[in-house]
Order: C-alpha cells, then structure tokens, then sequence
C-alpha cells in the first residue's frame, strides 16, 4: 500500500468503515510508515478537540504573530 492509497482510506478507517482485509493492509503500512502514523494520530487528535469544543487560548505573542501573517496574506490577496 502506499501513502496516497492509505490516504484515501483515512476517512473510513477513523470512521472504522473498512473490511479486515483493508484494515490489515492499513495497519501494515503503518508499521512501516512514520508520515502516515504521524497524520492518523494528527488526525484523530483534531477531531477530539473539535469534539471537545474546548477552547485553548494561545500564548499573546504567538496570537500576535499568527494576526499578522493573516493579515499580511490578506494584503497581498486572500
């Protein structure tokens, strides 16, 4: 399996929407497979979060930085 095929899967394997077989080739490739271990565990943690609907207040200097990329991206056309 490669790392377009697992990702095109991802969906229905978080939704646990595939057959063993597909699972067990999924499981394999993530044995073997840092990037795609590191966006499924991404993934399912972004999805807790969304789920949790907390609300994490981000460190000023970090909120102020991010403000302006935004508005410096905006500037030269969003």
């Amino acid at each position: 399996m490669t790392c377009s095929e697992f990702l095109a899967l991802l969906d229905d394997l978080i939704d646990n929407e595939v057959n063993v077989a597909t699972r067990t080739e999924l499981e394999e490739h993530l044995h073997g497979c840092d990037h795609c271990e590191v966006t499924l565990n991404t993934t399912r943690k972004t999805i807790e979060i969304y789920r949790s609907h907390e609300i994490y207040d981000l460190p000023s200097d970090l909120r102020e930085r991010l403000h302006a990329a935004i508005m410096e991206r905006c500037k030269k056309g969003c």
